[in-house]
């Protein structure tokens, strides 16, 4: 039995206002055709499928043709849960119809997928909240999977019936896991758990959350989950929301994150992006192949002693992404961004790092601008950065004039 573990497609996902629709079009087909070329019999997606709640038409629209490649027109299952960037109703509003492909969509933690079985072979053999169980066209043994898309602590405990809000949400999730492997994951067929919560070893350092993420670890979200709650039945864990592929424990079984396939933020610049090719025999530990993906624009930080410095390695470095830090005495000018925006079409944020004199040894000195401040805090922090003094509120208020008639520029 081959598996193939992917997740975090983050559908309609822009980096700042560029769109990255093109890079998921060639990635998702790059999945596509690393699914035939390896006859896998079934795909896993461990949630955020889209980006946001509401994601852009054509990323619906690619959403359905990828997952209807993939299904092999239902010589292969695809199971695919929501992660926390889904909305979970929108996730399964078009399971009835997915399901003739050989598509299963799981929304919620206790949502229950409906038996039935295609020509193809594929059926839902048995199957409750948490928990299906399929038998694959090409397979012999079958393949049973708890689901555990995610939730915020409070609504996954009120999904498995738990009303006590003291009740330690690692306790519930573990007496859950474990009563269902016990019902039903024997040594005759292959047992997996499919989630997109955040697990950890115990004791372990937490591993970060990426940038531009919302982050399941905070109040209101859900506590991490430790790799000694899952059951010994289960032979791998597929797990989605870190973006960086990385196996968290070995033990029970490999717990395995397979990251997203495209880098998403600047904090994932020159990670190397994988799928994870599962082999799966009955009552024995799974073998993990990663392989690697290459769509996808790389993204670049770059930091330069000047706008000419700048110009020249974006000129040597046409197809990438940059966020690029220009460290200079004096601010840029809209020449200059022009200038490097025409020099290249990548171009996502400029960074003036400002020089501040020299420290005790003669070092330069230098400042980052946070472009998220508003104009008016900007200009104070010019204006005291040039005059060594604070504007006064008579000049902060003609600054306002200013700016308040930009008709007049």
């Amino acid at each position: 039995m081959k598996i193939l573990h992917t997740s975090d497609w983050h559908l309609g996902k822009r980096l700042d206002t560029y769109s990255r629709h093109q890079e998921q079009v060639e990635v998702l087909d790059e999945i596509i055709r690393i699914a035939d070329a390896e006859n896998v019999d079934i795909v896993l997606v461990a949630g955020d499928l889209f980006d946001t709640f509401n994601p852009p038409v054509e990323s619906i629209d690619l959403f359905y043709k990828s997952l209807k490649c993939l299904a092999n027109n239902g010589e292969r299952a695809v199971v695919c849960i929501a992660g926390n960037h889904d909305s979970p109703d929108r996730i399964e509003a078009p399971d009835p119809l997915a399901r003739e492909c050989g598509i299963i969509f799981v929304g919620y933690p206790n949502s229950e997928v409906p038996l039935f079985k295609l020509d193809s072979g594929l059926e839902v053999i048995r199957s409750e909240a948490g928990f299906v169980e399929l038998k694959l066209p090409h397979c012999n043994e079958p393949l049973r999977i708890l689901t555990t898309p995610y939730a915020n602590e409070i609504r996954l405990k009120s999904y498995l019936g738990v009303d006590d809000p003291e009740t330690e949400l690692r306790k519930v999730l573990k007496d859950r896991w474990q009563q269902l492997a016990e019902k039903y994951c024997d040594i005759s067929g292959a047992n997996l758990l499919l989630s997109h919560l955040f697990f950890t070893k115990e004791g372990a350092t937490l591993p970060e959350e990426p940038d531009d993420e919302k982050p399941i670890l905070h109040v209101g979200g859900a506590q991490a989950i430790y790799t000694s709650d899952i059951p010994s039945q289960i032979q791998y864990v597929a797990l989605g929301h870190l973006h960086r592929k990385q196996i968290i424990d070995q033990e029970p079984c490999p717990v395995v994150y397979s990251g997203s396939p495209l880098s998403y933020s600047f904090s994932e610049a020159n990670q190397t992006k994988y799928v994870v090719l599962l082999e799966f025999q009955p009552d024995k530990r799974a073998s993990l192949k990663p392989i690697e993906l290459h769509k996808g624009l790389p993204l670049k930080r770059v930091r330069s002693q000047g706008v000419s410095e700048a110009l020249e390695w974006l000129k040597q470095n046409p197809d990438c992404l940059v966020e690029l830090t220009i460290v200079t005495d004096a601010y840029l000018n809209a020449s200059d961004r022009k200038l490097l925006n025409q020099t290249h079409q990548g171009i996502i944020q400029i960074i003036p790092e400002m020089l501040q004199g020299t420290d005790s040894d003669g070092n330069p000195q230098t400042t980052n601008i946070n472009l998220s401040k508003g104009i008016e805090e900007l200009f104070a922090e010019y204006f005291q950065h040039t005059k060594g003094l604070p504007p006064d509120p008579s000049l902060m208020e003609l600054f306002k004039e200013v700016i308040a008639n930009k008709k007049d520029f």
